[in-house]
């Protein structure tokens, strides 16, 4: 629990009066030690995605800075890939048959990431509205990982992942890394993508791999200007 409320207030961009009102009204994740409220970084940011809350710039680093770059949204959707027509008649049937299509070796354990992706849901849903879902880990460091990915994958039917609107997912954007600091930057990067009209717009089409990439492309431009 590694943030304070003007901590929270800064990522969040909104007011610390803003914080303690979500607080009061039980709408944030927080927790009280030693009389002060607390925050989980990485909660935090996954609570803004899911509500396509703005973060602020840097949101996603961590005090590593000094490891090698991270790769681009786009580079870790190339290595992640994209599914269509992904079968499943319910969330852990779908789940089930996202990863055993996930492009991975033999050193990664699918069994135990079915395992923690289902937990995860559990716990509490990804279903962040419009017909999306971002499962992952709770925690996002995997035993033998290679690298950090995206997997983009259109359901065959929709099901239901408990999302915040009550409307059934037909899209899910499957978040792997061996980091936490991979981790919150491409939470951070695809959430803002997902606030953008066209992009949106595209997946909710179920546009070819080389629309997508060019919607993405354009987001791209957009984060940098």
């Amino acid at each position: 629990m590694n943030l304070s409320v003007k901590d929270a207030a800064r990522l969040l961009q909104v007011s610390e009066k803003t914080i303690y009102r979500w607080i009061k009204q039980e709408l944030i994740p927080a927790y009280r030690l030693q009389g002060q409220h607390r925050f989980n970084r990485s909660e935090l940011i996954e609570w803004a995605t899911a509500r396509r809350m703005g973060l602020a710039s840097g949101a996603f680093e961590e005090p590593e800075s000094s490891a090698a770059p991270l790769p681009p949204l786009s580079e870790a959707l190339e290595t992640g890939g994209i599914i269509y027509r992904l079968h499943g008649s319910s969330r852990d049937e779908v789940l089930r048959a996202l990863v055993a299509n996930l492009r991975f070796g033999e050193e990664v354990d699918r069994d135990y990431l079915l395992k923690v992706l289902i937990a995860r849901e559990d716990l509490a849903s990804t279903g962040i509205g419009d017909g999306i879902a971002l499962p992952h880990p709770r925690n996002p460091v995997l035993t033998h990982l290679p690298q950090s990915s995206v997997n983009l994958a259109f359901l065959e039917s929709p099901v239901d992942f408990h999302a915040l609107d009550g409307q059934p997912v037909r899209i899910l954007f499957t978040i792997l890394s061996p980091t936490l600091r991979g981790h919150l930057q491409l939470l951070s990067k695809l959430g803002f993508a997902l606030r953008d009209p066209g992009f949106l717009d595209t997946l909710q089409r179920e546009a070819n791999r080389e629309q997508i990439f060019a919607a993405l492309s354009r987001v791209k431009q957009r984060l940098i200007r």
